[in-house]
């Protein structure tokens, strides 16, 4: 794992680190509603801070338009990370303005502030690499080093991902340094039997990643709202559940791989069908291949799969040494159609191995319901990085820190 650590950048006594975070947590009336994120921030946090750097943290959250936008306000997010690390944390209202420079100057060694959402400025997430450069080069005025510490976003060529590492000596934080020794031990050295859940709602967000992990795998699980393409691959029909018709083609060739390959491909064999989306809809359990004889007819719609299928998706899972599951397997967030996604949680608990979660959803779903981060091996930080990095694409943010790629 050829990547910059902290320790490449020497003694931070009295140094002005900036450091890329990923604060982006969902947010419902200004209240902070899984602090996943800001957790897994504070080990290389705490260990600037332990040094005595005075640090500037940053990053996004939402999809603000390139200009501020209150409900995407990170100052919630200072607010509990000063109560999390028991210290003030100075809050700047703008990134590089006279807000900022004024935060930034006050600073003393061992002291923590915030920039407000990166994104409120349009430079961050430009195509233009001049106006990035720019907006870098104004985030990294005054600093002596950066730290990348979002795993979350070091599949993005931005400003604060990519340019800034390139105009400071940069290094990887101990949460991205943790992503990588995880997720390489995915795809380089996995323990057998080695099982991928998959989930979500579209076979189409998925397809780099089963491309990829075919050829590596033993079982490959599939829930969710993808599952019914695959069933209409097979010939069933799926009533008005999620279906992606361009995709048909496709499936059916990953069906056909996995076969030749020997790779156990585990289809759901019954679903929980509803008569709406709709947390209170009437609902039934009826075989997979039966959707549309339930009593909802072309009406029924899938949300989630059945009982005799988590179960043996969770048989699957605990008897393999390591696991990586990202997506749900139904609606979760209605407590009617979560339990296939509860039976999968419950699994990777128990497995004998190395279990991960791969961030995103399948994150947000193991803790409303219940279940503590370290009930599980590894919980990434970075849904859409995890995928990508699994599926073997590029990733500026780690190749800007000296990362070769897979």
């Amino acid at each position: 794992m050829a990547i910059r650590t902290l320790d490449s950048l020497g003694d931070l006594a009295g140094k002005t680190v900036l450091i890329r975070c990923d604060f982006n947590v969902p947010l419902q009336d200004a209240r902070i509603t899984d602090e996943g994120r800001i957790v897994a921030s504070l080990p290389t946090l705490r260990a600037l801070l332990e040094q005595g750097a005075k640090v500037v943290a940053m990053s996004h959250l939402g999809r603000p338009k390139g200009a501020p936008e209150a409900q995407y306000s990170l100052a919630p997010v200072a607010e509990r990370l000063g109560e999390l690390l028991g210290a003030e944390v100075a809050f700047a209202t703008d990134t590089v303005g006279d807000d900022a420079a004024r935060v930034r100057a006050a600073l003393q060694d061992g002291q923590l502030a915030l920039l407000e959402n990166l994104r409120f400025d349009p430079r961050e997430t430009s195509k233009d690499a001049a106006e990035r450069e720019a907006f870098a080069a104004e985030l990294a005025a005054g600093a002596d080093a950066f730290v990348s510490d979002g795993f979350g976003v070091v599949h993005r060529e931005q400003a604060s991902v990519f340019e800034v590492a390139a105009a400071l000596p940069s290094a990887a934080g101990l949460l991205v340094e943790r992503e990588l020794d995880v997720l390489s031990r995915l795809t380089e050295t996995p323990e057998r039997p080695y099982a991928v859940v998959l989930g979500g709602s579209k076979v189409s967000d998925k397809l780099g990643v089963i491309e990829h992990l075919l050829p590596r795998v033993d079982r490959l699980l599939i829930g969710g709202g993808m599952l019914f393409t695959f069933l209409a691959a097979q010939g069933h029909g799926v009533a008005a559940s999620l279906l992606e018709e361009d995709q048909l083609e496709r499936v059916r060739g990953y069906l056909q791989r996995a076969d030749e390959l020997g790779v156990q491909l585990l289809l759901p064999t019954d679903v929980v069908v509803a008569a709406a989306f709709d947390a209170d809809a009437e609902h039934e359990t009826v075989a997979a291949d039966a959707i549309e004889s339930s009593r909802f007819g072309a009406s029924g719609i899938g949300l989630d799969i059945g009982p005799a299928s988590a179960a043996a998706f969770a048989d699957a899972i605990r008897d393999a040494r390591t696991v990586f599951w990202n997506g749900p397997m139904g609606v979760f967030e209605m407590p009617a159609f979560a339990a296939g996604t509860r039976s999968v949680a419950q699994a990777l608990t128990e497995v004998d191995g190395l279990a991960v979660v791969g961030g995103g959803d399948s994150a947000a779903a193991v803790r409303q319901l219940g279940f503590a981060d370290d009930d599980f091996g590894h919980i990434s930080t970075g849904g859409g990085a995890s995928l990508e990095f699994l599926e073997g694409a590029r990733l500026p943010g780690l190749e800007a820190l000296g990362w070769e790629g897979h």
